[in-house]
């Protein structure tokens, strides 16, 4: 798969991980609708990093999410509140995969909210 397929593929994950964020929320499911609103926002990463680096050059999330901002976000190919998003949406699914509690609604529909504009962001990056 070339990268441009590769980046394709991966917003097309995204967009159905947003998807499934949005139904999972409207169902009540607040630790699941952040899963999939992180990794949305996973997918859209990776599409990007595909046009900068190998694809496999990153191989665990963290590495992905250091990558993305010193790819992107540092020289300011993309804004630092992606950076931050990014980060964020990492610890609220580690929190709603990993441990006992739930996520609020509240937080949960901001981080899909916060997942859509990443992914926007990503897109409009990616046909810039």
């Amino acid at each position: 798969m070339t990268q441009p397929n590769a980046s394709a593929a991966l917003m097309q994950k995204a967009d159905r991980a947003l998807a499934s964020a949005r139904l999972l929320l409207d169902a009540g499911d607040t630790d699941g609708a952040c899963n999939r609103a992180y990794y949305a926002m996973f997918d859209a990463a990776r599409a990007a990093l595909a046009n900068e680096v190998e694809p496999e050059t990153t191989k665990t999330h963290s590495g992905l999410i250091a990558a993305f901002g010193l790819q992107l976000v540092k020289p300011g190919r993309l804004p630092k509140e992606l950076g931050r998003m990014l980060n964020r949406a990492e610890e609220v699914r580690l929190l709603a995969d990993y441990t006992g509690g739930s996520v609020e609604p509240a937080d949960a529909t901001e981080l899909l909210s916060q997942a859509e504009a990443f992914v926007n962001a990503v897109r409009d990056y990616l046909d810039g």
